[in-house]
């Protein structure tokens, strides 16, 4: 028996992450349709796409568009980028959870979120809360499958220089290179956490909540397609 093709719906497609998210789920046999909610055109032409432009302030009034298989959530920015720490709460906390609450009232039954390393709802760190504070937030959904990936610094072409992960990732080489004991914590691509999301789903279990953190995000983009 043919097994059923999946739609997959995706907010945060223009990041890093997400845009290579996107062209790996356009490629992958076990979609035929991505669905993609942005502020902006990803500019990617594929007769599996399906692209809305949102405004996310406003969920509600395009909600009922959110209907497929799996969300998959890679939207996230910099308090640099956003200009205040309150603007980068509502695009990586509110607006990440509001479409996730929304889609799992539609009737979508899987979620896949990139989170972050270290995220931790009781951090005295802003970022690392904001992160912790989403993940337990989206646990508690009517989701039937929640994958929650925490990958370390991301590495890859960005539409913006950010010079302080720059230098992160280029002591992170290093460090890692030298320090086998923190080498989990080694730069990542995007690409390789995209193909993590897309796997995430193809793990054979019953846990309803999957988390796979630093160096075990490297080694779950890995497995064999199935």
């Amino acid at each position: 028996m043919e097994e059923l093709k999946k739609t997959a719906l995706v907010i945060g497609a223009t990041g890093l992450v997400g845009k290579n998210l996107v062209q790996l789920l356009l490629h992958d046999a076990a979609y035929d349709k991505v669905i993609v909610f942005a502020r902006r055109s990803t500019n990617i032409g594929h007769s599996k796409l399906q692209e809305h432009i949102v405004d996310f302030d406003h969920i509600e009034s395009w909600k009922e568009l959110l209907k497929g298989d799996v969300l998959f959530s890679a939207m996230g920015t910099t308090i640099k980028k956003a200009g205040s720490k309150d603007v980068q709460y509502k695009i990586d906390y509110t607006y990440q959870y509001d479409v996730a609450k929304a889609a799992s009232e539609q009737g979508v039954n899987q979620y896949v979120l990139v989170s972050s390393s270290g995220a931790n709802a009781k951090s005295p760190i802003f970022y690392a809360r904001m992160k912790g504070e989403l993940d337990e937030a989206v646990i508690k959904l009517n989701f039937e499958k929640v994958a929650i990936i925490r990958p370390s610094v991301l590495v890859g072409e960005r539409e913006e220089r950010r010079f302080g992960e720059m230098i992160g990732i280029k002591l992170g080489k290093v460090l890692s290179a030298i320090l086998p004991p923190i080498a989990k914590y080694k730069p990542i691509r995007g690409e390789t956490v995209a193909q993590a999301m897309i796997n995430s789903l193809k793990v054979p279990t019953d846990k309803k909540l999957l988390v796979y953190e630093l160096d075990s995000v490297f080694t779950l983009a890995k497995i064999h397609s199935v």
